[in-house]
């Protein structure tokens, strides 16, 4: 999976927004698989209008806090992109920086707010908030 730095960086260089979502797609495509037992109640996102599943793994890193490692899913295949780009910029990160991150802010950057639907923006909103949950209960659970 390319960083979130590349991906800001291809999403520049590239004008039209049907080669963006294209490129949305190519990064759903390479997520790699959810694991089938991980398609459940307690790993789907409410407030999405396609289904979407987050796993979440909590790894200990001593002083610096919790590590978060995600899986995730969607039955669509733009939303599998989102989910995608919202992995390069929390996945395997601190839960203090995943916290601090403004996914909002890059879904803005990227242009994408402008060129979703309203259903596909509240649904990348309601993934961010599940994961910045998961943050906090993570840092919770080592106080």
């Amino acid at each position: 999976m390319p960083s979130i730095d590349e991906i800001i960086e291809n999403f520049e260089l590239m004008e039209e927004w049907d080669d963006r979502y294209r490129y949305l797609i190519e990064l759903g495509r390479a997520l790699p698989p959810l694991p089938e037992e991980a398609h459940n109640e307690a790993n789907k996102v409410n407030g999405c209008a396609s289904q979407v599943w987050l796993a979440t793994s909590v790894k200990p890193n001593g002083g610096a806090g919790p590590l978060l490692i995600f899986e995730g899913d969607s039955d669509a295949h733009i939303v599998r992109g989102l989910i995608a780009v919202l992995f390069a910029l929390y996945s395997g990160k601190g839960a203090k920086e995943i916290l601090a991150a403004d996914a909002v802010k890059l879904f803005e950057r990227l242009g994408l707010r402008e060129h979703l639907t309203p259903q596909r923006s509240n649904g990348f909103r309601s993934m961010v908030e599940r994961i910045r949950r998961d943050a906090n209960a993570a840092l919770a659970a080592v106080d």
